[in-house]
């Protein structure tokens, strides 16, 4: 056998924008890095990391700190770019590196990262010197060895923000001054006052509390692009995103009863018909509403995009957590199919050789192993499901027994898992999908921990934080709900576990974890109102504790399970067009419905399915896998068919998800899905509701 060809060295700077671009075409031969396949896998992966971020970032290697930025930092080079890539820092920025440098240089020594903010850094722009600020951010990069080889530097300019939050406190000083010689010269304050007025740029606002404006500054025509002429008169609420109409309103209604709106956020239109996001102060006085908005398009852009990466890290958090289950679940559905075909051959023989009696009993072997592989894979598939996050009043009891055999399923025979459930536990508020997450991530870091074996206990207990009680968990007092994991694997040292919430921390090896786990588990529990415990000896095990704050609400009851129905019958002469490449699935399904009494026509492809449906066959219904081979699979196939026939109703069948068919989006009428695998009285139920649609 031939050996496994390697991967290009250079992949990893796939999809790296411009600056990805350039280093595949560098001559790094020549280059004190030397070639790429020869980098540690640390400054690769690293690389990848920063070239791939929207966030402004640059690798800092070696011992000369050589530069390999990302995209986002080109804007901060001016026309460095791209002389700087892979040179010394020092060379690249003189004497703004010698302002900043002894924080990075503390970093490397001692291994902690830093973060500052509001930085002055005065540095040649275009051929000029200009001052400048910054938030920014220094990590080490560890080798195999844990020896610090690098730094990973992130951050943003806030030149714009600082410049504009001086601009406001030098009109507010203004403001304050003309203020204390109001009684001594009211000429000259109501002078300055309107210079203030007319040269401000931040927009300023008198209006009615229904609404109409009596007077707007000019700022509004230099950011909105409307005159005042075009504003006084009419209401703000014509300019207002119809979604920010309603808390508007509500402000003005508190302006009116005397109580000052602070920071109250909403959309304004554009003359153009865009949006920009503004932040209003203000008070009331002589009937009047008077406002200063600051516009904040840039600060909710930010904020939108932190929000994505956030939800993008959580994805490959449970990415991460699948591939940790593969060797797992492919033992176990394997011994789940060798139920379901060992059930079918027998089945076979019994037939074969005339002994009936035990037919029922086969049967009920095998159907019982396929629904047990059912729940297996819809169980993968929610949890991988990427989806908004969504509180609800849950039971964690609940919960823990319903991911118990998936747990059973990561740990491998060698962990013996134990499940001690709280009596009476209380209910909590947060996202189930998250707790899910959460406990899965730390049942593999406790495997992890214990490679030769042991025990792995999962607990729940209700818990009352007193006021003045020491918590390692950093709760506020209360009543909280604990859900812990405990092994009696390794342990960590002290100084292990004050790092273990920190991100990209892992004492695992190089390949073997993100170190995002517990920092994205302590988020959660923080965003959900509680917080993560850890307790850990060297030698004695870990028990990490998960508390969320009790909910008075019940939780919300598990679906009951529907009885079945008979098979419905034919509704008149109807036509259904069966569409799928699997033969045995594609005569299943057409058999189910010639035994309801409908005419059945069928195709492998989406192609044949075509030549059918523009002739002249009167077809009511489509029931077509989604995955169809031939370059035009199931959802396309639908569009193609409505297209030709409009009233056609369609019936998708599928091993995704749902949300996989639709996009997330909710399914149109005359559209419904049908998981893989099914009941056949599910299909015929549905069968029978789209044809009782159809015209």
């Amino acid at each position: 056998m031939s050996p496994p060809s390697r991967p290009d060295p250079s992949i990893f700077l796939s999809d790296g924008g411009e600056v990805g671009r350039l280093m595949r075409g560098m001559d790094w031969a020549a280059h004190p890095l030397g070639p790429v396949a020869g980098w540690p896998p640390a400054l690769r992966s690293m690389v990848a990391a920063c070239l791939n971020s929207p966030m402004l970032g640059t690798v800092l290697w070696g011992p000369e700190l050589r530069m390999l930025y990302n995209d986002a930092y080109i804007p901060s080079m001016g026309e460095r770019h791209p002389w700087a890539l892979g040179r010394p820092v020092a060379q690249v920025w003189g004497s703004a590196w010698e302002a900043v440098s002894p924080a990075f240089f503390e970093v490397l020594r001692t291994g902690r990262g830093m973060q500052q903010q509001r930085v002055p850094l005065p540095i040649e722009r275009h051929g000029r010197r200009v001052d400048t600020w910054w938030d920014f951010t220094a990590t080490p990069i560890r080798d195999e060895s844990g020896a610090i080889v690098g730094l990973l530097n992130q951050g943003s300019e806030i030149t714009d923000r600082v410049l504009a939050e001086q601009r406001r406190d030098a009109a507010e000083a203004d403001l304050r001054a003309l203020t204390r010689e109001l009684a001594a010269r009211v000429e000259e304050r109501t002078r300055d006052r309107n210079a203030l007025w007319t040269l401000s740029s931040d927009l300023m606002l008198r209006c009615r509390f229904d609404g109409e404006m009596v007077a707007v500054n000019p700022a509004w025509t230099d950011l909105l692009g409307w005159t005042p002429e075009q504003l006084v008169g009419h209401s703000v609420f014509e300019l207002i995103h119809p979604d920010d109409v309603a808390p508007t309103r509500e402000g003005a209604q508190a302006a009116s009863q005397g109580r000052p709106l602070v920071a109250l956020r909403n959309r304004y239109r554009h003359r153009d018909g865009s949006y920009r996001h503004i932040e209003w102060n203000t008070r009331s006085a002589d009937g009047l509403i008077n406002a200063v908005g600051r516009n904040v398009t840039e600060v909710e852009a930010q904020a939108a995009a932190l929000a994505a990466s956030q939800e993008q890290l959580r994805q490959s958090q449970k990415l991460e957590a699948i591939g940790q289950l593969t060797g797992g679940v492919a033992h176990d559905f394997n011994n789940l199919l060798a139920g379901i075909t060992g059930s079918l051959e027998l089945l076979r023989r019994r037939v074969a050789e005339g002994r009936l009696q035990d037919i029922d009993r086969l049967v009920i072997m095998g159907l019982g192993a396929a629904r047990r592989a059912a729940a297996l894979t819809h169980r993968l598939l929610a949890f991988a499901r990427r989806q908004t996050l969504a509180p609800k009043a849950l039971s964690v009891n609940r919960l823990v027994v319903g991911m118990e055999e998936l747990v059973r399923r990561a740990l491998g025979p060698g962990i013996t898992l134990r499940v001690v459930l709280g009596p009476e536990l209380w209910t909590t508020l947060a996202d189930p999908h998250q707790v899910e997450n959460a406990l899965l991530n730390l049942c593999i870091n406790a495997r992890d921990a214990m490679p030769g074996g042991g025990t792995l206990t999962i607990t729940t207990a209700n818990r009352h934080v007193l006021p003045g009680e020491p918590s390692g968990a950093d709760v506020a007092p209360g009543a909280y709900v604990c859900l812990s994991v405990a092994d009696d694997g390794m342990g960590m040292p002290p100084d292990v576990v004050a790092r273990a919430f920190e991100p990209f921390f892992t004492t695992k090896p190089m390949g073997m974890g993100t170190g995002l786990g517990l920092s994205m588990i302590y988020g959660f529990a923080k965003q959900s109102g509680g917080g993560v415990e850890i307790r850990s000896s060297v030698g004695q095990g870990t028990r990490v504790c998960l508390y969320l704050p009790r909910h008075e609400g019940l939780a919300a009851e598990d679906p009951a399970p529907a009885e079945a129905q008979p098979m419905p019958r034919a509704r008149g002469s109807r036509t259904v067009l069966v569409v799928d490449d699997d033969a045995p699935v594609r005569g299943l399904v057409a058999e189910v419905v010639e035994e309801m009494g409908y005419h059945v026509l069928q195709a492998p492809e989406a192609a044949a399915a075509l030549q059918l449906l523009r002739s002249d066959a009167a077809i009511h219904l489509m029931v077509t896998d989604v995955g169809l081979p031939g370059g035009m699979n199931g959802r396309e196939l639908a569009d193609a068919a409505q297209a030709l026939r409009p009233a056609l109703k369609v019936l998708f069948i599928t091993g995704y998800a749902e949300n996989a068919v639709f996009g997330g989006l909710q399914p149109q009428p005359g559209l419904q899905v049908l998981t893989k695998p099914f009941e056949l009285a599910a299909l015929a139920a549905q069968v029978d509701g789209l044809i009782a649609g159809a015209s």
